[in-house]
């Protein structure tokens, strides 16, 4: 089985591969902090509350991270606690796939590039991945499977937490849909604020993105919600065609599959 790792800024996200099925999956708090001896008893406390793998079955390690400090422990945490189990860990020289046609592929996060891959393996090219964590990251593909850019936005609780320190009547409240658009008290007026404000945001780039990536053809670009936010506003945003909650990890099996199993 492969134990599939993607360290966000905010969330650390690990899936556990049977074949082509995801079928464990745990959310943690990312810890820059946290030592590779931590994170390896937090990783096999997951796997022993488990009830469909545990830490003798896991033949394979992928990773991706956003965040150099926990890039460094988990690389640690594999030399010590999975030293003879194969490990992919997506940086330059991996074998992706996904040609990156920007300005500098090297700024480009390893995330970015495994939600390009899983893209166009379950629906071909142009497409569009939007990606609700810490960020909102809009990232395009083209119809020849090419990494091409993107755009990015505040996320969803990043503007929570700014509104609610900025303006001292306002309160961090649920993210949740309210009943309504025209709010009736300051919880509603902030609910709908965000939630209807960021699917408007959302359709917005995304079309504006289409257009550029087939102008003849927009509707021809297949538009792919994936992160942990996404359940917030997908029901608000017509343009969107597929939500894929493990896409990152869909990419970093390719990308293991990649890398172990064909070289």
């Amino acid at each position: 089985m492969l134990l599939t790792i993607d360290v966000g800024n905010t969330n650390t996200v690990l899936g556990v591969f049977c074949g082509e099925e995801v079928i464990e999956h745990w959310r943690i708090a990312t810890d820059p902090v946290r030592t590779a001896d931590e994170l390896a008893v937090t990783l096999r406390g997951l796997l022993a509350q488990s009830t469909q793998v545990k830490d003798g079955d896991i033949s394979g390690l992928a990773l991706c991270s956003t965040v150099p400090s926990v890039l460094h422990e988990m690389r640690e945490m594999f030399r010590r606690y999975y030293r003879d189990t194969p490990a992919v860990i997506v940086e330059p020289g991996v074998r992706t796939g996904v040609p990156v046609r920007t300005d500098n592929p090297k700024e480009v996060g390893s995330d970015r590039i495994m939600n390009a891959l899983a893209a166009v393996h379950l629906y071909g090219g142009p497409a569009i991945v939007v990606d609700f964590g810490t960020a909102t990251n809009f990232d395009a593909v083209s119809k020849n499977g090419e990494f091409i850019g993107g755009a990015f936005a505040p996320g969803i609780e990043i503007s929570v937490d700014a509104l609610s320190r900025r303006a001292a009547q306002l309160l961090k409240v649920e993210l949740t849909r309210p009943s309504r658009v025209v709010g009736k008290n300051t919880v509603e007026s902030l609910q709908s604020g965000i939630i209807f404000g960021f699917a408007g945001q959302v359709e917005g780039i995304a079309r504006r993105m289409a257009e550029e990536l087939a102008p003849g053809d927009p509707d021809s670009v297949t538009i792919i919600a994936t992160g942990g936010l996404a359940p917030l506003v997908l029901d608000e945003v017509a343009v969107i065609d597929a939500y894929e909650p493990w896409l990152t990890l869909t990419g970093l099996r390719l990308a293991y599959e990649r890398n172990v199993t064909d070289g």
